[in-house]
């Protein structure tokens, strides 16, 4: 899948069962491996990930690139854990 980074930002990302996630807010590169390390999703959905946290899906999950981002793989759920004073999202399988 060659692309420019910036034209994954605003896609919609969707399950292979064709789920919404979210939108791309941001790309997170590998730099020491050059390579796309995750994708930072916002307005994600309640219904997949508790309280509608943005998440970080690794690029390795992702299927398939075009008008919209298909994932190989996503959690059933993803649960926000409190730690400390924040709150930090953790994925679950």
């Amino acid at each position: 899948m060659d692309a420019e980074v910036t034209s994954f930002i605003n896609l919609p990302v969707y399950t292979n069962g064709g789920k919404y996630v979210g939108v791309v807010q941001n790309v997170i590169l590998d730099l020491p491996n050059r390579r796309v390390g995750s994708l930072l999703l916002t307005r994600t959905s309640p219904k997949l990930v508790e309280g509608g946290y943005n998440v970080a899906v690794p690029y390795r999950w992702v299927a398939s690139v075009g008008d919209i981002v298909i994932l190989s793989h996503f959690p059933d759920k993803v649960v926000a854990t409190p730690k400390g004073d924040k709150e930090e999202v953790a994925l679950t399988a």
